[in-house]
């Protein structure tokens, strides 16, 4: 696969039954060789208060759970690009993964 764009949802889980953040947003992978990358951009603008709420959560933690339309999940550090409603998606590093991945999981 050299490239994914579609829908997904951004979320941000406390715990595995409490999910505090969550955002439609647009998303754009490429694929070279074994690295990726992918700019997300949010489905509708966000309004302030809205805003403020996402950056008191990537402050807390920047690790999201990215969900897609068929249910698949993907661990992801959220970096705002300084472009108003733009993300850079990158895949949670193993160790930060192992150690906060409990917070992300959703209960199933």
């Amino acid at each position: 696969m050299g490239s994914y764009e579609g829908a997904a949802m951004l979320e941000w889980w406390a715990n595995r039954s409490t999910c505090l953040g969550r955002l439609r947003v647009e998303v754009a992978f490429r694929v070279v060789g074994d690295n990726w990358t992918c700019e997300a951009t949010f489905e509708s603008p966000l309004a302030a208060e809205h805003m403020e709420s996402l950056d008191f959560l990537m402050q807390l933690d920047p690790h999201f759970t990215l969900r897609f339309d068929d249910a698949s999940t993907l661990l992801v550090k959220v970096v705002e690009t300084g472009v108003e409603g733009q993300l850079i998606l990158t895949a949670a590093e193993a160790e930060t993964a192992e150690a906060t991945g409990t917070r992300h999981a959703p209960h199933r």
